[in-house]
């Protein structure tokens, strides 16, 4: 039978509730675990005092040691206090789990190399904010609220269906499991090394009791917390994607192959988040047979986006004439077994004016695309024991609404030095040093035709380019209603049964209102000087990460703080500069996109059945879960060039075997074993039957199919773990995954003419691929680059047609120093977590291709002539296929450490800078990456801690490569270095 061998007892108050969690870890024991209780004699308790880290650390591998499946647990080492700032890299100390960074804070999570996941809070489905499936983002949620993360890696069949790496449930604090009253306040300041706009606030704050009288036991808890946020990354990009070859016969030729500079950008993001939490929880048990719950969970958040982007646009205009004056070798390693072979390729140089004044020229925009996003999410139920039976009846809500409104502008510099024309751009010079991994590039003030600093900050000299307005509604809701009965069987092997059934419904609503504008001719483009106003001198800081020389800090833009605290001024500015120039291209009032329309509504049953058992050393439970889905997607298409809408509806039903084994084979030694299928559907996106377009000719347009299929998965797993001592364990386990219609991105790139770079501009087919964008400036992809309508990529997602696999073996290890204090004094206090998680990725047959201009590249680099087109499966994105984390800790006379390096293997990535196209036609590589988080705090007394944290302590900078592994350098993300101080207070 089973039996708790050993009893924690913590000091804190968090602490005290691990014995009720332990206790109930699963449905399936729980019912037996309080007749068991009585059999528990005083003597069989070991007492085991710890606190702070050592408790959540010892809390934590109780709860996974005695649970009915693979699961990983952190619980937060005091009120409001798990390991990170950051839900996301909360879950990066969880073996087998690693992150991906937006600017640096973590936003992705893969649990065994998938994003395929699902996130519940307190056993409820949670929405996302956009179109994904894994729920809520971890930015919206701080982790100040939450009391513990538990990570599901294999599935019970009570277990709600849709996740292929694991599900995420984060708890929060229970009020009857509460012993004393808890009260706690947190305040703190973040510090950003690259931002310049000082400390922000964190505030936290909880409190929570129970009581008892005539009507029963009752008991609240609620907690709240305001936190800002100022996140900033330098992201510089260089484009080498082209050719000069050695026998074309223009002036820039060498006596060998080359590439020669086709793009250069100089990113600079900045994301300021304003969060708002609250978590409340009440509780009500009138008798010791009956329990009703209410929780109610809002987030709130204004993530406001001040970004800026200084291009050298048009420099692929120059490849003829501007020549390198340094290069590099480019091995580009092999794909699917074709050897690409090398290339040399432009490393320094000077891109000239050329004696017209054309291209390239100095472009700047404003990205303000921010997102305000409420989240709501309510469960009511209650539960009855009788004397061999539970049932528990539970209905839930969640909700996700978020806007996302946008002022994107752009603004060419007009260089009064150089020859000026009808087009409101002309050449700047422009050096550029990609040597050191830098991706350098400035203005090169030495030569001819060059521009002064101060004509870079005069708003006559810039003219308006381009304006996109839209503002991106999306509505996500999930009800769902679930009963859950389990029946005490009382024979020999079968302990409990478990049923159950659970509807939801589930659905997605997308709607884009805007307004795109395209100049590029002075007479309808009107100068910056028509509106000062709203201009701002840019960020000159670009060299703050790097120490980098050469990098552009004088220029104009629109003001991107502006257009987040007043759009309305910023829209009627540019217009009245338009009308007062007399352009012939007015900027009209956004209005709704039907082309980016969707609404998505999904049914759902299901029914499951769970026996749970135990003989001798013999633990588990086996089951099945079957679920029947109803879909119908409502979007829009292009019928003879009118818009219409059209609904498509399918089902689908999937039965789902899962078993769960574990046998305590000592006391001492765990192994476990577990089978189960699992099924992950298609993002709300890539169900949508409309399209949707943009005024520039560089991003991919995004089409999706309502006819795609869930993806199965079929998982194995096996894995042993030895308690030798008072919380510590070493472990080690594989895991074995089938996937079946996996959902791959493909992209269908137009075809580009080798020497000019033009795609077809004569809509509206494109015979030689890509999509027909109507209302895309053609730029430099044709000759007439003031006119709009050409050729740009399409990107879908498509059930891949061959199974492919997953398997990997996760080591883990964990152990204190703390029962050597005689022997050890003061050096008692360090402890020691670790996890190393290796895993591939196989089968698979849906390709990405190379483009036009890569193709023509790498038969030149294997010695050909004309083109050579290079196919390569896609694989799994976000997959390393090694990682590792190691955590030192100390914690002794009121003081506690800790310092965490994480690292991972270089993954491919479909993130490349401020756009998700792929220039060579293929995923990027992101190199390998580790990065440091310490933290220090101190007791002053029992009431009173102060503590000061640093994530990226050694400000590690993300790479990217095309191609391959360590080919050709393309991309950098420098992040900052961000410092959290301030004091907690328990009352």
């Amino acid at each position: 039978m089973f039996n708790f061998r050993r009893g924690i007892r913590m000091r804190h108050t968090l602490s005290k509730i691990s014995l009720a969690i332990l206790s109930t870890t699963a449905l399936s024991i729980a019912s037996t675990a309080k007749a068991q209780q009585s059999d528990i004699e005083p003597d069989d308790i070991e007492i085991i005092e710890v606190s702070g880290i050592r408790s959540s650390l010892t809390n934590a591998l109780a709860e996974k040691r005695y649970a009915a499946s693979l699961v990983e647990v952190i619980q937060a080492e005091d009120i409001g206090k798990l390991p990170d700032q950051n839900l996301a890299e909360v879950l990066e100390n969880i073996t087998g789990i690693q992150i991906t960074r937006s600017a640096g804070v973590g936003t992705g999570v893969q649990i065994r190399g998938t994003d395929a996941n699902r996130t519940e809070i307190n056993g409820v489905s949670t929405v996302g904010s956009g179109a994904g499936r894994s729920g809520i983002d971890f930015e919206d949620v701080s982790a100040s609220i939450i009391a513990g993360v538990e990570v599901t890696k294999a599935p019970q069949a009570k277990t709600i269906e849709g996740s292929v790496g694991g599900t995420i449930n984060l708890r929060t604090i229970r009020p009857l499991e509460l012993n004393e009253t808890l009260a706690a306040f947190r305040v703190q300041g973040e510090d950003s090394s690259l931002s310049t706009d000082g400390v922000k606030p964190r505030l936290s704050g909880t409190f929570g009791d129970n009581w008892e009288n005539d009507f029963g036991k009752f008991g609240v808890v609620v907690s709240g917390s305001y936190a800002e946020q100022d996140v900033t990354a330098f992201r510089p990009r260089a484009d080498r994607d082209n050719l000069v070859r050695s026998d074309s016969g223009l002036a820039s030729a060498q006596s060998f192959h080359y590439l020669p500079i086709q793009f250069l950008i100089q990113d600079y993001d900045n994301f300021e988040y304003e969060t708002k939490n609250f978590a409340g929880s009440f509780e009500w048990a009138p008798n010791s047979n009956n329990k009703f719950w209410f929780d109610a969970i809002i987030n709130d958040q204004d993530r406001r986006e001040e970004s800026s982007r200084v291009q050298a646009s048009g420099v692929s205009d120059l490849i003829g004439v501007s020549v390198p004056t340094e290069f590099e070798t480019i091995n580009f390693g092999s794909l699917d077994g074709v050897d690409l072979g090398s290339i040399q390729a432009a490393l320094k140089g000077i891109i000239p004016v050329q004696s017209d004044g054309s291209d390239g020229n100095l472009r700047m925009s404003s990205d303000t695309s921010s997102r305000s996003t409420k989240s709501k999410i309510f469960r009511l139920g209650g539960e009855h024991q009788g004397d061999n039976f539970r049932i528990s009846a539970e209905i839930s809500s969640s909700t996700s609404d978020s806007s996302t409104p946008r002022i994107d502008t752009t603004l060419n510099f007009v260089n009064p030095n150089a020859a000026i024309g009808s087009a409101n751009d002309n050449g700047v010079p422009f050096e550029y040093d990609l040597s050191g991994g830098a991706l350098a590039f400035g203005i090169a003030f030495g030569a001819a035709n060059a521009p002064a600093p101060a004509d870079l900050l005069d708003p006559g000299n810039y003219r308006l380019q381009a304006v996109a307005l839209a503002n991106t509604i999306n509505e996500n809701t999930e009800d769902a209603a679930r009963i859950d009965f389990s029946y005490d069987l009382n024979m020999s092997i079968f302990t409990t049964l478990d049923a159950g059934y659970r509807y939801n419904k589930t659905s997605s609503v997308s709607n884009v209102v805007g307004s795109n504008l395209s100049l590029s001719t002075m007479a309808d483009s009107p100068s910056g000087d028509m509106f000062a106003d709203i201009l701002t001198a840019g960020p000159d800081n670009f060299n703050a990460a790097d120490g980098r020389t050469l990098y552009i800090k004088d220029f104009l833009l629109v003001d991107p703080a502006l257009v987040g605290s007043d759009p309305d001024r910023v829209f009627t500015a540019l217009a009245d500069a338009i009308t007062a120039h007399g352009g012939s291209k007015p900027l009209n009032t956004p209005t709704s996109s039907v082309a980016a329309f969707y609404d998505i509504s999904e049914s759902t049953n299901a029914l499951y059945a769970q026996a749970n058992f135990e003989t001798g050393i013999f633990r588990g439970n086996l089951g099945v879960r079957y679920i029947q889905t109803d879909l119908d997607s409502t979007g829009n298409r292009s019928v003879n060039g009118d818009v219409v809408a059209e609904t498509t509806s399918s089902d689908y039903s999937f039965v789902l075997p899962r078993i769960n084994l574990a046998a305590d084979v000592t006391d001492d030694v765990v192994l476990r074993a577990a089978y189960g299928k699992d099924i992950r559907r298609p993002n709300f996106s890539d169900l949508s039957s409309s399209y949707t377009f943009s005024t520039s000719p560089n991003p991919p347009v995004a089409g999706g199919n309502p006819y795609l299929k869930p993806e199965v998965v079929t998982s194995f797993d096996i894995s042993a773990d030895w308690y030798f001592a008072e919380a510590a364990v070493v472990s080690i386990g594989y895991f074995h995954k089938t996937r079946k219609d996996v959902h791959v991105g493909q992209q269908d790139d137009p075809y580009s003419e080798p020497v000019t770079g033009y795609r077809d501009i004569v809509g509206p087919v494109c015979e030689q691929g890509g999509i027909w964008n109507p209302i895309a400036l053609i730029n430099v992809f044709g000759p007439v680059s003031s006119d709009v309508g050409v050729c740009v990529p399409f990107s879908s997602i498509i059930n891949d047609t061959k199974d492919t696999t997953q398997k990997g073996i996760e080591m883990a290890f964990q152990y204190d120093l703390s029962a050597f204090e005689d022997e050890l004094g003061w050096a008692s206090g360090f402890g020691v977590v670790a996890n190393y998680t290796i895993q591939e990725f196989s089968g698979g047959e849906a390709v990405n291709t190379s483009a036009s201009r890569p193709s023509q590249v790498f038969a030149a680099s294997t010695g050909g002539t004309g083109s050579l087109e290079v196919t390569a499966v896609q694989g799994l994105l976000n997959l390393s296929e090694n990682a590792y984390n190691f955590t030192l800790y100390y914690e002794k006379f009121g003081l506690s450490a800790r310092m965490r390096y994480t690292w991972r293997e270089g993954f491919r990535s479909n993130d490349f800078g401020s756009t998700s196209s792929y220039p060579w036609g293929f995923p990027v590589v992101q190199e390998d990456r580790g990065q440091l988080n310490a933290s220090i705090s101190y007791d002053v007394n029992e009431q009173l801690n102060i503590g000061i944290e640093a994530v990226n302590l050694t400000e590690s900078e993300v790479t990217q490569s095309c191609v391959n592994e360590g080919a050709l350098l393309c991309f950098q993300g420098l992040t900052d270095r961000r410092i959290t101080f301030g004091a907690s207070y328990r009352f």
